[in-house]
């Protein structure tokens, strides 16, 4: 059996590579003009008001930025923390309009023109809310990493009115880990906050 080598002219040959760059230069080229579309997207901002704790603030940020990092990195309200970044362990609870709300998964665009409440804004001057002085009272924290989202869901769950036996109040709080196990105090501060609070 005769092997044979295909013949190629020296003019297919030039023709093939030119017809290979253009294509490899034709999709670099859009492959450029994409990610500098998406650059511009990132770097894009955009102008906002946040009523926080019954002040307003205003802010310039990207488009991507959730409500937890303009409260924590613009504005130093540090109370709120971020655990778990993904909405999970609510460490990051804040009410928005009066309603519980993982601060991790909204973008602080969405917040904008809302009413937003932070563990910063619950007390009244030196005086702690209600719900701050029945944790402390019953002791319902350890390392206190998850106390303020704690407080914020215990806040909107007395207020929502789901309080009436201790198993409601662990179904209604079940969004809020605490690590080191707090949860018979945990109930314990929120039942006696909502009898205080009536």
């Amino acid at each position: 059996m005769k092997i044979t080598s295909p013949i190629v002219s020296r003019r297919s040959l030039l023709r093939g590579s030119a017809a290979a760059a253009a294509t490899s230069l034709a999709h670099a080229g859009r492959a450029s003009a994409q990610d500098a579309t998406a650059e511009s997207a990132f770097e894009a901002r955009i102008d906002l008001r946040l009523n926080v704790n019954g002040h307003q603030h205003a802010l310039t940020v990207e488009p991507r930025v959730t409500l937890l990092d303009a409260l924590r990195e613009r504005m130093q309200l540090t109370g709120t923390k971020k655990g778990c970044n993904r909405g999970e362990c609510g460490a990051c609870t804040v009410l928005m309009d009066g309603r519980r709300v993982n601060s991790c998964l909204v973008l602080a665009a969405s917040a904008d023109g809302r009413e937003i409440t932070t563990i910063e804004g619950l007390a009244d001057g030196d005086t702690p809310h209600p719900v701050q002085r029945a944790f402390a009272e019953a002791d319902a924290f350890q390392c206190g990493f998850c106390t303020s989202g704690q407080i914020m869901s215990a806040v909107a769950c007395i207020e929502e009115g789901h309080t009436g036996s201790p198993k409601e109040i662990r179904e209604w709080m079940s969004g809020n880990l605490c690590r080191c196990s707090a949860y018979p105090q945990i109930t314990a501060a929120v039942a006696a906050a909502a009898e205080e609070l009536g």
